[in-house]
């Protein structure tokens, strides 16, 4: 296994999370890509792993806390890790190893740059991103909220430890109209799927519905909201992960239009 940084040769492949295979992946068009290219030079980092045989199976990306949505200061916050598990494609590169090698490259690498230390994100329920995963990597929990757990790793005394980013505010409803809110980050191509099927769904319906998106790799317009990825219909906020298909989405617009 090596681990290597991201270059240009698979960038296309970074940018599809590994599912280059995946239709459904398609539908997330070039907002990651996008993202890429105005936060290379903000400092993200993003690295790959590769088998004896050269193919990637595993990626990490992560910035300074600043650029995130965490509150934090002299951090790095790791957005995400990800070791494709499908047998689809690459295949399946889970319980290799990477995910734990790729976390160690980015500490590493966190260390080098002078950060206090390195956070990421996780998840209290076993599934993608787990934060009993990162605890025996020797992350502390310092904040929770709604089901994820805020973990850090600090290197030294002086760190101080990174805090949740609240949401602020809530969408208006529009009198007389069904209101869809999609708030776009781009660093994660499952909420870019969602806003693509928001948008679309939402054009089915003429002018009884108005889209708005809001971009919240506008870090100005993010801390307005306290609000990354999210999908709004009216005034209520809908479950985006996993990202709910195109058809649910739709019925759910179409329920609020019925009561106009």
């Amino acid at each position: 296994m090596k681990i290597i940084n991201l270059a240009e040769e698979h960038k296309k492949l970074y940018c599809m999370c590994l599912e280059d295979w995946s239709e459904e992946m398609k539908e997330a068009g070039d907002h990651k890509e996008k993202w890429y290219n105005e936060m290379k030079d903000k400092g993200l980092c993003v690295k790959l792993a590769q088998d004896d045989d050269g193919k990637v199976g595993g990626m990490i990306q992560y910035i300074p806390i600043e650029q995130s949505f965490v509150e934090g200061k002299n951090l790095y916050f790791v957005l995400c890790i990800w070791i494709h598990g499908y047998k689809k494609g690459r295949g399946n590169f889970q319980k290799r190893g990477m995910g734990k090698a790729l976390l160690k490259a980015a500490v590493e690498d966190a260390h080098e740059k002078s950060a206090k230390g390195i956070a990421a994100w996780g998840i209290s329920l076993p599934f993608w991103m787990k934060a009993s995963w990162f605890k025996k990597h020797g992350f502390q929990k310092v904040d929770k909220h709604s089901g994820q757990v805020l973990i850090w790793k600090p290197f030294d005394d002086e760190a101080v430890p990174p805090k949740w980013i609240k949401q602020k505010k809530t969408p208006e409803k529009i009198p007389g109209k069904v209101t869809v809110t999609a708030f776009l980050n781009g660093w994660c191509s499952a909420q870019n799927i969602v806003f693509e099927r928001a948008k679309r769904a939402a054009s089915e319906f003429g002018d009884m519905v108005v889209f708005c998106e809001i971009n919240t790799s506008d870090r100005e317009v993010f801390l307005e909201w306290g609000i990354s990825d999210a999908l709004f219909i009216d005034n209520k906020q809908v479950r985006t992960g996993p990202p709910p298909s195109y058809n649910k989405i739709r019925k759910k617009i179409a329920k609020r239009v019925r009561k106009l």
